[in-house]
This record gives C-alpha cells, structure tokens and sequence, in this order.
C-alpha cells in the first residue's frame, strides 16, 4: 500500500504512516506538480493541503487510487464530482484547526477594535501616536457569523465571553443545535442589518462565493466591520476594496485570498484599513498535530479496514453499496445455477456416462463464463456444501 503526500505534513503524521505494517511512503514540504502526476500511478492513497489541486488531470493519473485524505477542513481545490466519477473517496479532518481558526478570527477582531497592527507600525518607526487610535469595544456589540459549523461555533461562544450579541446565519444547521448555543438563526438579510462585526466560516460553493459583494455590502450597516478567515472566494475583493475605501467599510480583516499567495494586485492589500495575515488560521502547532493524526488515520482505515470517517463525496459510498449488491446478486444466480447444475448432475451419473459427459461440457462452459465475470468484478463463485464433489463427477472442477 502505497501513499504519497505532496504538501508539508506534521512529523506526528508521519511517524503514524512509518510505524504502520505494509505502508510506505513518500513525503515531500511542497511536490511539483509535474513530479506529482508522473509518480501519480503508484498511489493507492494520497494526502493533501490546500496548495495541491486535484482536479480532472490529476485523478486520470491517479489510476489506482482508493482515497485521498485532506489535511484540514476545506476540499474546494479537490473536484468531488470527478472523485466520485474515479471511485474515489475523499476524507477532511475538520477538527483538528477549528479552535485554531476560532481563536485567530477573535485575534483579528480585537485587532480591528483597537487598530493593533497600525499601532504597532508606528511604534517601530519611533512614533508615539496615542491619540490617534480610538477604538471600540467588543462588548455588547452584534456579531454575525456566516456558516455556524465547527468553527462558527467556536467563534460564537468565545465572542459570548466578550459579552457580544451573537447571531448567525446558516441554511444546513437545525434550529435545536443553535438554540443549545443561544444563537438565533436569521435570514442573510437579516444578519447583514444588524451586524456590527461580520465573520465568515462558510464554505465556497455557487451560492456563496462572492457573498460578500457591493449588493450584499449595501445591505450591511454603515461602519460595519468584516472578517474572513475561511476562504478568499466567498468575497469580491474589488467590491470590498470600494466599499472600505467609501467607509461603508470601516475595516477589514482577511486571512485568506481568492488567488493565493496574494500580491500586490489584490485591491485589499494596499489599503490601510485592512488588516491582512498569509492564510495563519491552522497555523498553529497544535492544529498542524490533529490534522495530520486526524488525515493520516482517515486514511489508513478507508485503505486497510474499508472504514470511513469525514467523507465528502458520501455518493461514491452510495455507488460502492450499489456494486456489491449487485456484485451480491449475480454471486447468487450463479450459486443457484451450480446447485442446479449439481443436482442435474446427479440425475445423469444415473443415467449414463456419456449423457453425463454432455452435460458436462455445457456446464463447464456456461458456469466458467459466468464466474469469469464475477471474477474480473472483484467477486467470487461461493460453492454449497460438497457440490465439489458432485461437480467434478460432470466435468465442471
């Protein structure tokens, strides 16, 4: 069994992957990906961060693949569609940087409160600048959070213990699990309204990306403040930059970029009020730990035990129990078809030998091609009780 992990994955993962009978493989901080569709036909397994994309190209080279493990909680650089289409199974470890990611989103909102990063510049330029960094308080001010998940969650109750009014929006979630947070559900219309502060924890598909535009930015509070460290796409950067460089925006804070690593091009790095971090939110050493022990073990019990955890694609399961039933199905036709078989040989043997040896050479024929195809499906002839026996007396074994 053979896995191959193009991206940076924590020594603890690994060990885990080294002390593991009829494992290898291969490892590298950061695979080209030329290097990784050439030695792509060798993984039955691979292991992924954001910086790798699996797309179409890739899984046509993955030819014997069985699963893929992402080191972290978002999959928009794997197309599910096209694992599905491959058999393939794709896992996420989506507890391992939650608290990570919640902690550096409350990070990023005190910073924006109270103007940290500016002070700290001016500081460093020998500047005393007291009185020009007024900022604002968390307490009892509304913060509304996008996609009330692992990290929304996280997010919710550490903002409860500033004392904020937590109110969230997200379509998937029960009613009963947010009200066990004390977090109203509202309409995205409604959260856009009546936030002070912002956050976004929702993962980018056609409805969400570019959720944050200049439509959706109109409908917000004047001196709203805006905070993303889930995914640069879930945001129109340009219309952002607008609205900050208006006011609308009072400030921003952005860990993640919609083309990564982001440059100078990106209309939210020049400005000011917006405070910008390299994509840190599992940049911490005790969510690089959990993600590579929570992707590695995904990995290993969907390879070795057929055992699945955190999966994405959960159709490809659906299709896999499908095929054995099928798979089940023609497994007994053909068992009924030998019972048959045995029993007519039974009869013959009575009758003579060369009607037996007839019937023998249709048998052996037929049951042969029919097990044949079972074989090549990855399933097996099961024999009843002593019809070796029988069979062999009319040709078939």
């Amino acid at each position: 069994m053979h896995i191959i992990i193009p991206d940076n994955l924590d020594q603890i993962g690994l060990d885990l992957l080294a002390s593991t009978e009829g494992v290898t493989f291969e490892a590298a901080k950061k695979m080209p990906r030329a290097e990784l569709l050439q030695k792509a036909s060798t993984a039955d397994g691979l292991i992924v961060r954001s910086a790798t994309t699996v797309d179409a190209e890739m899984f046509a080279a993955l030819t014997q693949i069985k699963a893929l493990a992402r080191a972290g909680v978002g999959v928009d650089n794997i197309d599910l569609n096209v694992a599905t289409e491959h058999g393939v199974v794709v896992m996420n470890a989506p507890d391992g940087n939650s608290i990570a990611t919640a902690e550096l989103t409350l990070a990023l909102m005190l910073a924006l409160a109270r103007h940290v990063p500016q002070a700290h510049a001016d500081m460093s330029q020998g500047k005393w600048e007291k009185t020009a960094y007024l900022g604002t308080e968390l307490r009892g001010k509304t913060l509304g959070i996008i996609g009330l998940g692992r990290v929304g969650q996280a997010v919710a109750r550490r903002a409860q213990a500033f004392e904020m009014h937590v109110i969230a929006h997200d379509p998937f979630l029960p009613a009963e699990v947010a009200a066990t947070l004390s977090v109203p559900l509202l309409t995205l219309e409604e959260v856009f309204a009546r936030a002070d502060y912002l956050t976004l924890h929702s993962v980018v598909s056609g409805d969400s990306a570019g959720l944050i535009n200049a439509a959706n930015i109109a409908r917000m509070k004047d001196g709203v403040r805006i905070i993303n460290a889930a995914r640069g796409k879930l945001v129109n950067e340009a219309d952002l930059a607008a609205a900050l460089q208006a006011g609308k925006v009072t400030g921003a804070a952005v860990d993640v970029y919609s083309v990564e690593p982001a440059t100078v091009d990106n209309p939210l790095v020049g400005l000011p009020n917006v405070i910008k971090t390299p994509h840190l939110g599992a940049s911490t050493v005790e969510a690089q730990e959990e993600v590579a022990v929570q992707a590695v073990r995904n990995l290993l019990d969907a390879l070795l035990k057929q055992e699945y955890r955190n999966v994405m694609n959960p159709a490809v399961l659906a299709l896999d129990l499908h095929g054995q039933a099928l798979l089940g199905i023609g497994v007994a036709v053909v068992n009924v078809l030998i019972i048959a078989v045995y029993n007519i040989g039974q009869t013959r043997v009575m009758k003579g030998y060369h009607a037996m040896a007839r019937a023998s050479a249709w048998t052996m024929t037929g049951g042969l091609a029919i097990a044949a195809v079972f074989v090549l499906l990855g399933g097996g002839v099961q024999l009843p009780p002593n019809a070796a026996t029988w069979l062999a007396l009319v040709g078939l074994v």
